[in-house]
């Protein structure tokens, strides 16, 4: 928590610029529902990754080159998990046939749901790493310092980078949604009406109030993006195990870009076919880093050039190389 501390005029900046933004999106730019065009999904995609490469100017200006690489890292890790979530989210805004111009509040509310979230797993599982550390012991010559959650975060990140390398992409194609938890938990709070009304969560039928199918699908959002949390978190905790603003800041500038990606993503969903791939590699290689750490620390310098060769070549892939049925 010192870097909190010592530098409050970042943590001033990232506050405002985040409210002011998110205040301007749902309430000027955004205020009445509507289909999003490229156009709009460009612009504001080029928005917030400018924002972001900014602030990351701030941090290196500020904090020096190794928190700037961390940032960074962080930042395209999440930005590249995320776009996984977002086929995801294709599938569910499919599944229950929700209109094109009610996409974006749906996706507006599942990334405030995350930004709450992301705070209590980043901020906990700092606290948790510092408790987990084993004292100091000398193995073969070599003294090492072990940290048991690390070290099971980055076993389980190779295991989740071999599971996606070797994942059918019809599996999630075939899911039932409605039997989704965040589904479930508002079916049973709530009594649901089978029609939409407008960009409305709750609406009016024969004198009872029910709510909509839309809110269900926020449910579901919200339940998807916490599972996707359980790989990009111990993910990013390889960056900066000890650095919950580093962490935080990263995470959250990569999930408000997902809205206008999401838009892009819908339609250009052939620049991505090998994005998988790609991901997995990453999930590998970050299991790896957290394992041999306390034998060898890969700079975090090293790492975004890792992460961004492997994303950028994904990319490529996948114009050259297109599936079948998207070509």
């Amino acid at each position: 928590m010192d870097n909190l501390i010592n530098h409050p005029g970042i943590i001033a900046v990232f506050s405002i610029v985040v409210v002011i933004m998110l205040l301007l999106d749902l309430g000027v730019f955004n205020k009445k529902s509507h289909t999003v065009t490229n156009k709009e999904a460009i612009a504001w995609s080029l928005v917030w990754i400018s924002l972001s490469m900014i602030f990351s100017g701030v941090i290196y200006y500020y904090m020096g080159i190794e928190k700037f690489s961390q940032f960074q890292s962080a930042y395209w890790i999440e930005k590249a998990l995320s776009v996984d979530n977002l086929f995801v989210f294709i599938l569910v805004f499919g599944f229950f046939n929700v209109p094109k111009e009610n996409h974006h509040k749906v996706l507006f509310w599942g990334i405030i749901g995350a930004l709450v979230l992301r705070a209590v797993f980043i901020f906990s599982g700092v606290g948790l790493i510092k408790l987990t550390y084993l004292p100091e012991m000398v193995i073969m010559g070599y003294t090492l310092k072990i940290n048991v959650v690390l070290t099971l975060f980055g076993i389980f990140l190779i295991y989740a980078g071999i599971k996606s390398w070797f994942a059918e992409d019809d599996d999630d194609a075939e899911k039932d949604f409605n039997k989704s938890p965040g589904a479930k938990v508002v079916n049973k709070f709530f009594n649901v009406s089978k029609n939409y009304d407008g960009d409305k969560f709750f609406t009016i039928e024969n004198g009872k109030k029910l709510a909509t199918p839309l809110l269900v699908v926020v449910g579901v959002i919200e339940f998807t993006d916490l599972l996707f949390a359980v790989d990009s978190i111990p993910a990013i905790f390889a960056i900066a195990p000890d650095d919950p603003f580093i962490l935080y800041t990263s995470n959250i500038f990569a999930i408000l870009g997902l809205r206008a990606l999401y838009f892009l993503l819908a339609n250009f969903i052939h620049l991505f076919s090998k994005l998988k791939y790609g991901l997995a590699l990453i999930l590998a290689f970050i299991g790896v880093k957290m394992v041999i750490s306390p034998l060898y620390h890969i700079e975090s310098l090293h790492s975004l050039i890792v992460v961004a060769g492997v994303l950028i070549l994904s990319v490529v892939a996948s114009v050259m190389f297109p599936e079948k049925e998207e070509a």
